[in-house]
């Protein structure tokens, strides 16, 4: 057995004592790493200080060196996140139907783990942390694979992790780090060991995965995000709004990489909108329109994440038109609308195919923290188990279990007893 069977055949192991973990346990667990993540903030810090020197000596672009960082900051944002993981709800065994099927039998769906987790993510070691925390909160045993950039903060990290965590009542095997090209592609032949993959990363990336694994794959491809604005909408709210989805953080899957903006609005509001994003050092590509307008490159293509200080305008003549060029371009990731008019808003929300629609807000709030699930895993553009970010909900499935005393098909099958199908509350 290689290596990586040997790790997956002891994380299976591993996942089926976590699923039997009380509460309590998994809690003290992650407010113990949290601690411990605090206390070894300076080797943390020493190895991400050596993935960034290594990073800008191979000319990584400035938007990868930022996600790469990993300081006070970033710290603090993951310590936070596992507190506010303590505090939610167990997601494990909870009641989600109870159905009497008849006097004395009695079905109920209730929450389970998935089982053992791969998730393959990108250079950003806060990721990492992430992952691991929802995974241990969830019950489920996982492998990490994170963008060989931070390959030194992230050994630091997951050795903190596990350690404390095995420490604090955890199985051993549990959580497994992997760190080559080679390790990836063995653990997508594991399918009797590994129940998911999370894959995170380019389009390519991701069909390159679907296509060489039996093993369900949840994820999405990349993140073209769009914000409409409404010929109604209030302007200073709109520009507000547009400056925070393109700029809070460019280098994420949720960040505006395109504006459509009303025709109605090219001569009033949208100069206002090119100068106040080039003044925040936007870049702008434009329709043929919005190019001869603005003396800028015309966009090659309307599906690209850009994740950088650039953006895509585009002049439509409407609601509709803007629905239809996000359904036939966008990736299915987060989209808004800026406008006054509740109908519109609606419309849009109901129209629009993605795991994430909003209204009159940055587009940079479809996050798993900012939704209250107290981190994510990833994003997810599919439609089946889970959609949009995925918390801890979207990393349990369920399982049916039924209570008897006695009772055989047969007699229900004979005519002699009835299902009475009682749907209870829960």
């Amino acid at each position: 057995m290689s290596d990586i069977s040997s790790m997956a055949a002891a994380a299976k192991a591993a996942s089926h004592k976590m699923a039997v973990l009380d509460s309590e346990v998994k809690n003290n667990a992650l407010k113990l790493i949290a601690e411990e993540l605090n206390a070894s903030s300076a080797k943390i810090f020493e190895a991400n200080v050596i993935d960034i020197k290594n990073a800008e000596e191979q000319n990584l672009d400035k938007p990868l060196l930022k996600r790469l960082k990993f300081d006070e900051k970033k710290l603090k944002e993951v310590t936070d996140g596992i507190g506010s993981l303590i505090g939610l709800d167990e997601p494990v065994g909870r009641k989600l139907l109870h159905t009497t099927l008849d006097d004395g039998l009695e079905l109920y769906r209730v929450t389970s783990p998935i089982g053992v987790i791969g998730v393959i993510f990108e250079s950003r070691p806060d990721a990492l942390v992430q992952i691991a925390s929802l995974c241990l909160k969830s019950s489920n045993a996982v492998f990490l694979k994170g963008g060989r950039e931070a390959e030194n903060t992230n050994k630091v990290l997951a050795d903190v992790i596990y350690t404390t965590g095995v420490k604090a009542g955890l199985p051993e095997g549990w959580l497994h780090l992997l760190t080559t090209r080679e390790d990836v592609n063995a653990m997508l032949s594991l399918d009797k060991y590994i129940d998911l993959i999370i894959p995170r990363g380019s389009n390519a990336f991701v069909q390159y995965i679907m296509k060489n694994t039996l093993i369900p794959v949840m994820g999405h491809a990349d993140g073209v995000c769009h914000t409409y604005i409404s010929e109604d909408c209030d302007r200073d709210l709109a520009l507000k709004v547009l400056l925070d989805a393109k700029t809070q953080y460019v280098s994420v899957c949720n960040a505006t990489e395109t504006l459509l903006i009303d025709e109605s609005l090219k001569a009033s509001f949208l100069p206002v909108i090119v100068a106040a994003l080039r003044e925040a050092d936007v870049e702008i590509f434009g329709d043929e329109q919005v190019s001869s307008m603005f003396r800028c490159e015309k966009a090659s293509e309307w599906h690209h994440e850009y994740l950088d200080y650039k953006i895509a305008i585009k002049l439509v003549s409407g609601i509709d038109e803007a629905i239809e060029h996000i359904n036939t371009y966008g990736s299915g990731h987060t989209d808004a609308i800026i406008t006054s008019s509740k109908e519109k808003a609606e419309k849009f929300m109901d129209s629009v195919d993605s795991g994430s629609v909003l209204v009159n807000c940055s587009t940079r709030f479809a996050d798993g923290f900012r939704y209250g699930f107290g981190a994510e895993v990833g994003i997810s553009t599919s439609k089946l188990h889970a959609r949009g970010p995925v918390g801890l909900e979207g990393l349990v499935s369920y399982k049916y279990k039924l209570y008897g005393n006695g009772h055989i098909v047969a007699d229900y099958s004979s005519g002699d007893k009835k299902f009475k199908h009682i749907r209870r509350n829960v």
